[in-house]
């Protein structure tokens, strides 16, 4: 670990919220708990929850963010908001980086651009982190804050 640049000393990231579904084996009203954290540079969705009828327990762990989690998240945390420092930013590599992260085309990636370079570039603070870390990696300044 390299103390001087702090590489390898970023903390974790998570936003939780609390739900409510049906217990698979006897139908009646649990409360679900999920977090979304990025944890050693990944992304991930964990899910536990306990049936207060017939004691049925879950956890699932590393899965995808369903979207309307994803939406109860920006709900309750409210958004945040991926700023790139700097006078003139090296807009190559961020787009690089962006088409990488998002996986799209040029013409979207540079819509992806605009929208970061404007401020406008929001998600949960999890999501944003995870892009402000990989723009850091490639010498971008970077950071993800509440909007």
């Amino acid at each position: 670990m390299d103390i001087q640049s702090g590489v390898g000393m970023e903390r974790d990231v998570f936003e939780s919220v609390t739900y409510s579904a049906m217990c698979q084996d006897c139908g009646a009203e649990l409360e679900c708990h999920g977090v979304q954290a990025l944890v050693g540079g990944r992304l991930r969705w964990d899910v536990e929850s306990a049936c207060p009828s017939c004691g049925f327990a879950l956890a699932l762990c590393g899965g995808d963010l369903p979207g309307e989690r994803r939406e109860q998240l920006l709900a309750e945390h409210g958004p945040a908001v991926l700023q790139v420092l700097g006078a003139s930013p090296n807009s190559v590599v961020i787009m690089r980086v962006l088409r990488a992260e998002f996986g799209t085309d040029l013409a979207a990636t540079r819509a992806v651009l605009r929208s970061v370079l404007s401020g406008d570039c929001t998600g949960t603070l999890p999501e944003m982190e995870h892009v402000a870390r990989r723009l850091r990696a490639s010498g971008i300044t970077a950071v993800a804050a509440r909007a």
